[in-house]
């Protein structure tokens, strides 16, 4: 029998055990080489939340309104079309201020991007006022070939310089009359009717030229005005028609569509500055994308407001000619055309 060499059985027994230590010791090597496996994961995570930057966009509708649902679309949007590198988080319901602060906001730069109607912006832009006029589209075709076309997109641009930065244009609907006294059909009809109107001069010329006697009152107020009788009707679009129950004292609703201001989403130009001019065209890109997702709910809300009002019993007159109508708005333009001349030649084209 040959002699063994126990040198070499004891190295061959030492290099067994460090393997068997290593290979299936669980609370030993798996443990160890998991822990790495995982801090390499832990680690690519925080540097992908790194390269995400968070933005805020300031919402003052619920969250299941129709712009808030744009919003939505359009955050979305951002994200994918940058890779992941923009989130929007967006804050409904006035989460964040009404319109005037929110704006504020963005001017300071504290705040990136919100949605807004045109009419406070007329503040920082003269030349937005061209959508307060009446009758200004032939119908909503042309008034969105226009607002997506090149005319709107310059409309926008006459907010450089003043801390905002326009978007896109969403959907709003048009504005009709509403009242509680007789049905209207023309503006003959209109006669000697007291109308709430928002606080502005060409709100309150457009009602006169019709013929109704114009009463600016905060938009709070009007369902006990209506209510009491202090005023005889107002005007708006008829989701908020039935959302704000106006339809509960105010039986009838005449489908004029005299006006379409459309809402618009804006960002803080300090922010839009810090973009590279690649991530300015994906905002921009987004936010158009955005426009048909709004458009579709805007369109799903009236159908389903104006079926409540009539299961509620709601008379709604509707004008096939708006000639006479748009005859008699005449004294706005002479009043107020000749300062939005230009925007107006391009928007009637």
């Amino acid at each position: 029998m040959k002699k063994m060499n126990w040198r070499l059985v004891s190295v061959a027994l030492l290099g067994g055990t460090l393997l068997a230590a290593c290979g299936n010791d669980e609370d030993g090597g798996n443990d160890g080489l998991n822990g790495n496996g995982n801090e390499e994961e832990s680690a690519e995570a925080e540097e992908s939340d790194a390269d995400t930057t968070t933005l805020r966009l300031a919402e003052n509708h619920p969250d299941d309104y129709p712009t808030t649902i744009g919003n939505e679309a359009f955050a979305e949007n951002v994200y994918e079309y940058t890779d992941g590198r923009y989130e929007i988080e967006v804050y409904a319901g006035g989460q964040l201020g009404e319109e005037s602060e929110v704006i504020e906001q963005l001017q300071l730069g504290s705040l990136e991007i919100a949605r807004v109607n045109s009419v406070p912006l007329t503040e920082f832009s003269d030349d937005i006022g061209v959508l307060l006029m009446p009758f200004l589209f032939e119908d909503e075709e042309q008034k969105w070939d226009h607002l997506l076309g090149d005319a709107g997109e310059d409309l926008l641009d006459t907010l450089a310089g003043s801390g905002l930065v326009g978007l896109t244009y969403y959907d709003s609907g048009e504005r009709s009359f509403y009242n509680s006294e007789r049905p209207v059909s023309s503006p003959s009809d209109m006669e000697g009717l007291q109308i709430r109107v928002q606080s502005s001069d060409l709100a309150i010329a457009i009602v006169e030229a019709l013929g109704a006697e114009a009463t600016p009152m905060e938009y709070g107020e009007v369902y006990s005005a209506l209510q009491t009788g202090v005023i005889d009707g107002a005007e708006n679009n008829f989701p908020s028609y039935y959302t704000s129950n106006h339809y509960e004292v105010a039986e009838y609703f005449t489908l004029a569509g005299y006006q379409g201001v459309p809402e618009v989403v804006i960002a803080s130009e300090d922010f839009w500055q810090d973009l590279s001019e690649e991530d300015q065209e994906a905002f921009e890109q987004a936010a158009r994308d955005s426009v048909d997702v709004q458009r579709e709910a805007w369109a799903e809300l009236t159908e389903e407001s104006r079926e409540a009002v009539i299961e509620n019993g709601n008379e709604l007159i509707e004008v096939d000619d708006l000639g006479e109508w748009q005859d008699a708005v005449e004294p706005v333009y002479d009043e107020f055309g000749d300062e939005y001349s230009e925007w107006i030649e391009r928007f009637q084209q």
